[in-house]
């Protein structure tokens, strides 16, 4: 069984179009990109890595792109103009490009290249008003942040 009828979830819940869409996107794409290859790492609760092999691309043939809720990394491999005969070719070092759809509040904080691997560091970070809160009964302040209590 591949396929899914959302239309119970078009019906009942508000707000999560894009959860849906999402999920009728991962349904048509039959095959995931398999180049270049790439690890998706959970470093701690809120922070994540992702980790790309560009085998032959230097710094200046890649771009990353942060936008809202996107991260698009694109390879643009220099055309060598040195007439080569291959015997065997087991690395591709092609033009790619590969799209990663991020959660709400996560935020690129860096990336890195070093020795053919690309290294994107995120983080979510949940704005303040989003955090749990506790409420006081018959008490002081009547709101205090869960993070402050439990410091305390």
């Amino acid at each position: 069984m591949r396929n899914f009828d959302l239309t119970p979830l078009y019906r009942s819940a508000i707000g999560f179009d894009r959860l849906a869409q999402m999920l009728n996107d991962a349904q048509r794409s039959d095959a995931a990109p398999s180049y270049p290859p790439y690890n998706i790492e959970l470093v701690s609760d809120d922070q994540y890595r992702i980790v790309m092999a560009l085998a032959g691309f230097n710094r200046s043939e890649i771009d990353i792109t942060f936008e809202r809720d996107s991260l698009q990394v694109v390879g643009r491999k220099e055309k060598d103009t040195t007439s080569r005969t291959y015997l065997h070719r087991g690395i591709a070092a092609r033009d790619f490009e590969q799209r990663f759809q991020l959660a709400n509040h996560v935020k690129v904080t860096g990336a890195t290249f070093d020795n053919g691997m690309l290294t994107i560091d995120l983080v979510r970070e949940i704005p303040e008003a989003l955090k749990p809160r506790k409420i006081v009964i018959d008490g002081g302040p009547n709101v205090t942040a869960l993070e402050q209590r439990q410091a305390a």
